[in-house]
């Protein structure tokens, strides 16, 4: 669909939609440039204020994924007005201004709409060096990939919505969709990564295919090594998994080479659509270990080596083995 659009000559935008990276950026002077980014997503939550932390994070984490800082937010939401109470609407928007002023900025402004059900999210301002974008599509050949958010929240979040979810899980999810990747872009600017995205609606598998198609490389990845939440995988045996995954699963499938044994439960776990994921970073060998220590400063509690950047290798492919 993108590829109907008509390409932008402006030497000043340095990021735009034709690379699939989570934001455009664009030159402001020699050492400044604006990274913008959109994002907004149907309730995955009950409670309206977690709804909005949760939106909030999935939003900003656009702009840590490339490697840049904050500046400030606009809100943009639709909701029912006939059909649930406007308290519900200030809660939402209390917690993404919350979350918000966790990551330091501000929501400014916004648009809201009457809608059939309720979307929300933002549109956040950031600000990065021009030599200094981490773009998706600059992983290279021998680095090594690296997650910091654990799978299964498109799953889990399917299971809350039907029911069936302890509280103790319902926490879990909660806690990892609220929690921002500001630690661990951070830590990735820190270092020195080669590039990075942030795990979101196509799943690890979507969005890493993505990387190596755009990076003309391919991966191989663990299994063994990916982290996945608690029962993740006893709710996809039951059957409880959203089509999303299945959607991603199907359209990444045939750039994916499967180890023998990989089963149709794992395979959905790593397609699974993630709501306010990690951040996949490539980085060069050499500095994995400098990235887990500075991960760990910054009390970053998921930082998973899952596979690495092939030297040779059909670029855009990816092998998942077992270990």
């Amino acid at each position: 669909m993108l590829c109907e659009l008509p390409s932008s000559k402006d030497t000043n935008l340095l990021v735009g939609f034709s690379t699939g990276d989570d934001a455009a950026v664009y030159r402001l002077t020699e050492d400044t440039a604006l990274v913008q980014t959109v994002d907004l997503i149907t309730p995955v939550v009950d409670d309206p204020y977690l709804f909005g932390q949760v939106a909030a994070a999935n939003s900003i984490s656009d702009v840590y994924a490339m490697g840049a800082r904050p500046l400030m937010a606009l809100s943009i939401i639709g909701f029912p007005t006939e059909k649930l109470p406007i308290s519900d609407m200030t809660l939402i928007l209390k917690g993404g201004a919350d979350k918000a002023r966790e990551a330091g900025i501000e929501i400014v402004g916004g648009h809201s709409l009457d809608d059939n059900e309720p979307k929300y999210g933002l549109c956040v301002t950031g600000l990065v060096h021009p030599d200094r974008i981490y773009r998706s599509s600059c992983a290279r050949p021998g680095d090594t990939l690296i997650l910091t958010k654990p799978l299964g929240s498109g799953i889990l979040t399917t299971a809350l919505k039907k029911g069936c979810l302890s509280p103790e899980e319902t926490r879990v999810v909660v806690e990892v969709m609220t929690q921002l990747n500001r630690a661990a872009s951070e830590a990735m600017v820190e270092v020195g990564a080669s590039g990075c995205t942030d795990i979101t609606g196509f799943g690890l598998l979507g969005h890493l295919v993505g990387m190596l198609q755009g990076a003309a490389v391919a991966a191989r990845i663990r299994l063994s090594s990916v982290p996945v939440m608690d029962g993740v995988r006893e709710q996809v045996r039951q059957g409880v998994y959203p089509g999303g995954s299945k959607k991603n699963l199907d359209f990444c499938s045939p750039q994916v080479t499967w180890a023998e044994g990989i089963d149709e439960t794992e395979r959905l776990v790593l397609a699974d659509a993630q709501t306010s994921g990690g951040l996949l970073i490539a980085l060069p060998r050499a500095r994995a270990e400098a990235m887990n220590k500075a991960l760990e400063q910054r009390g970053v509690t998921t930082r998973a080596e899952i596979g690495e950047i092939l030297e040779d290798g059909i670029p855009g492919r990816l092998e998942v083995v077992q270990g």
